[in-house]
């Protein structure tokens, strides 16, 4: 089935908000006293885990099912490790779309079962992201579906965008920016607002060590894959993917790789300072920002908190660290 085409810019953003907007409001910025007070900076976090489905991937989905419903698409189909898969299966429903969802073996079981909630098909299969985007290819050659890629679709990437609208119109002289990345449509959507509107604001990505693979691609300047082995979901992609990455590329202060404990530690810390529950990916920008503190010191910060669908296992191990008691409390 030929794919949706339309450019990526900050008009397209903007259009974006009747589609977004239809289904879900603007998210909280809240400035934490006590993050700013740890980071020597004024601290604002997005609160994007507040978002239907716990994560900022439904502002992409929920624009990209709109303009699916207009050319006369029945049925979508994707792979996932959850949160975009959670999204393409909550946001079909809303506009009658018929949606599969591949996810790989012995996924994140909350995720699954929210995804088989709102009556999408699930399969499980294959050991990795990309073990189960070749089954959605074996799929698509017996059935006619709109192939929803999580990452390569700009009409996905231009509904993602709002939240940086919703971001500069709150704090128009915001200094820096740290998002994470795992497929990439959240940095590229980044890019995309900010550069376009205040151009002079650093945006920092963050990446878990261990499955670092747009790290190295943006490292190296070319697409690259790596080992994919992070517990965290939001972050579990083996390879970059090219639409976000040509986006990101050249537009990124720099990048911070995060262990599986320091990502944990985010997590504790977001319950800590935040007093919500984030998943790794999404809590991943505390512990980047305090890498980044001599860097940040002085401006006006914004953390992505991306997401909440974090598993009741990685919820018991974070919260049994100390920094979910008293917060920080260094190396």
């Amino acid at each position: 089935m030929k794919k949706l085409e339309q450019a990526i810019n900050l008009d397209e953003v903007r259009r974006a908000r009747e589609a977004v907007y239809s289904h879900i409001v603007p998210t909280q910025l809240t400035r934490y006293e006590n993050l700013s007070r740890l980071l020597d900076a004024n601290v604002c976090v997005k609160h994007e885990n507040h978002n239907p489905t716990g994560t900022f991937k439904v502002r992409g989905d929920a624009n990209l099912m709109h303009h699916l419903k207009k050319r006369g698409i029945e049925g979508v189909i994707t792979f996932s490790t959850g949160n975009h898969g959670l999204s393409i299966a909550t946001t079909a429903a809303w506009y009658g779309i018929d949606a599969t969802v591949v996810v790989p073996e012995n996924n994140n079981a909350s995720k699954n079962r929210k995804i088989h909630e709102t009556g999408a098909e699930l399969i499980e299969a294959g050991k990795t992201f990309e073990e189960s985007s070749e089954t959605v290819k074996t799929i698509l050659a017996e059935r006619n579906l709109y192939y929803a890629h999580p990452a390569n679709e700009p009409a996905l990437i231009n509904g993602v965008g709002t939240e940086f609208l919703e971001i500069i119109e709150k704090l128009p002289d915001m200094d820096a920016l740290i998002v994470p990345i795992g497929a990439g449509s959240e940095a590229a959507a980044a890019v995309t607002v900010l550069k376009s509107i205040n151009p002079k604001a650093d945006i920092y990505a963050v990446q878990a060590e261990c499955s670092s693979a747009a790290y190295l691609s943006w490292k190296s300047g070319v697409i690259e894959s790596a080992d994919n082995t992070t517990f965290a979901g939001g972050f579990a992609t083996g390879i970059g993917y090219e639409i976000p990455f040509e986006i990101y590329k050249d537009n990124l202060k720099d990048f911070v790789l995060l262990t599986e404990s320091e990502i944990y530690q985010g997590i504790a810390m977001a319950g800590y300072y935040t007093q919500n529950l984030v998943e790794g990916a999404g809590a991943s920008t505390i512990s980047a920002a305090i890498k980044l503190k001599d860097e940040l010191r002085g401006k006006n910060v914004v953390l992505q908190s991306s997401g909440c669908n974090a598993s009741s296992q990685e919820i018991d191990t974070a919260y049994a660290l100390p920094a979910f008691k008293v917060g920080y409390i260094g190396v």
